[in-house]
C-alpha cells in the first residue's frame, strides 16, 4: 500500500506543464524529479508493483524520457540507479546551437538510502564508507563509472547530466570528478549531498563557527607540515602534488550542490566554502586553500603510506541553499523541496584559484 501523496500528480513536479530548458527551475526540478524515478523504481520492485500499478514511470514521462537502463547493485541485487534517454516530442525543433541549453540526450540519476528490508543493510554499509572515506571502493562507484563512460561515448559530455540525492549524490560526485579529470566534465545535480565533518553549521553563534574553522584549518596545516617533515618531503610532497593538480583540473567543472542549512548531512559545504571565502578575506588564504585541498584523514593516510583523497572535496561549484524554513529533518533532506517552485534560496559561485 502507498499513500496518494507519493503520486507524480499529486506531490510530483507536474506544474511545469511546457517546459523552458534556459530556465534554471525547471532544469532543477526535473532531474530532481529523475532522482526520485530511481527511488520508486527499487520500491516498486521491492513491492512488485508493475503496470498501472507501478509509481516510477510519471516522474520521467512527464518530461519526455524514457527508461533507457537500470543499474543493478552486485552485492544485493538492488536497483541504485536508472539511465534516462530523452524523447524530442518534436526532433526537427531540437536547437543544434550549442550556445544554447537544450535537453539532455541522456539523464543518470542515483537514488540515495532506502530503508526497506531488501536495501537497508547494504545502503548502510555505504554510507558508513561515505565517513569513512571509502566509498570509492565499493561495486557501486565502479559500475556506476562504466556505465557513464559507456553513455560518454556514445554522445558526449554535452549531451549527459549526472544527478544524485544523499547516498547517490556521493555515488555521483566520485564519477563526476573521476569524468571531469579525464576532461569529460558533466553537467552536475546533487542534491543534500553528504559532507564529512562535525555539525558545525549547528552553532548559531557566527564567531564560534568562524573560530572552529579557522582553528581546523590551522590544524590541518600544521599537522600536513609536521607528517611531511617526517616522510622526509617525498611521500608527503607527492601527495600535495596531486592533490594540488587535482584541484586546478577539477576548478573549470562546476556541479550543482542543492544544500539545506537544516540538514546536517549536507550543511556542511556552505560552511566549507563560506570560510575558504573568509580565509582569503582575513590574510590566510595560502592556508584556507590548502585546508581546502586536504582532509585529516588523507593526511593520515599519507603518513601510513597510503594516498587517498577525500571525496567530498571540491575546488569550484554553484552552490544553491534552500532558505525555506524546514519542519523537520526529513523535510529538509527530502528531494522534493527541490522542485517546490515556491521555495526561497540563495545561490553562490565558488572558483578554485590557485
Amino acid at each position: 500500500m502507498f499513500s496518494a501523496t507519493e503520486v507524480f500528480s499529486v506531490s510530483g513536479p507536474s506544474h511545469i506543464i511546457s517546459v523552458d530548458w534556459t530556465n534554471a527551475h525547471h532544469r532543477r526540478a526535473i532531474a530532481a524529479s529523475l532522482v526520485e524515478a530511481a527511488y520508486k523504481i527499487e520500491r516498486d520492485r521491492q513491492e512488485n508493483r508493475q503496470g498501472p500499478q507501478a509509481q516510477a514511470p510519471p516522474y520521467w514521462e512527464f518530461f519526455h524520457f524514457k527508461l533507457n537502463h537500470v543499474l543493478i547493485d552486485n552485492v544485493d541485487n538492488s536497483i541504485f540507479g536508472a539511465i534516462y534517454e530523452y524523447n524530442f516530442p518534436n526532433p526537427h525543433l531540437f536547437n543544434h546551437n550549442h550556445n544554447q541549453l537544450n535537453p539532455p540526450k541522456y539523464v543518470i540519476a542515483f537514488h540515495g538510502t532506502l530503508t526497506q528490508p531488501d536495501t537497508r543493510s547494504r545502503d548502510l554499509k555505504l554510507d558508513f564508507q561515505c565517513i569513512c572515506n571509502t566509498i570509492h571502493e565499493s561495486s557501486r562507484v565502479l559500475l556506476a563509472m562504466e556505465a557513464i563512460q559507456s553513455v560518454v561515448s556514445k554522445c558526449g559530455a554535452k549531451n549527459v547530466w549526472l544527478a544524485g540525492h544523499s547516498l547517490g549524490s556521493a555515488v555521483g560526485l566520485l564519477v563526476g570528478k573521476n569524468m571531469a579529470k579525464m576532461g569529460f566534465p558533466l553537467e552536475t545535480y546533487l542534491f543534500n549531498p553528504p559532507f564529512i565533518s562535525a555539525p558545525i553549521e549547528s552553532i548559531k553563534e557566527e564567531r564560534v563557527r568562524q573560530g572552529i574553522r579557522i582553528t581546523g584549518s590551522v590544524m590541518k596545516a600544521g599537522l600536513s607540515a609536521v607528517v611531511k617533515g617526517h616522510h622526509n618531503n617525498h611521500k608527503i610532497s607527492s601527495q600535495e602534488n596531486n592533490d594540488r593538480d587535482t584541484f586546478n583540473v577539477l576548478s573549470a567543472w562546476f556541479p550543482y550542490l542543492f544544500v539545506n542549512p537544516a540538514d546536517h548531512i549536507c550543511s556542511g559545504y556552505i560552511g566549507y566554502f563560506e570560510h575558504r571565502q573568509k580565509m582569503e578575506e582575513i590574510g590566510y588564504g595560502k592556508i584556507g586553500k590548502l585546508a581546502t585541498k586536504i582532509s585529516v584523514e588523507s593526511i593520515l593516510s599519507s603518513a601510513l603510506g597510503k594516498e587517498t583523497e577525500a571525496y567530498d572535496l571540491l575546488p569550484s561549484a554553484y552552490v544553491i541553499i534552500n532558505q525555506t524554513p524546514s519542519p523537520d529533518f526529513r523535510r529538509a533532506h527530502s528531494v522534493e523541496q527541490w522542485w517546490n517552485p515556491n521555495f526561497h534560496y540563495r545561490s553562490l559561485t565558488y572558483q578554485f584559484s590557485r
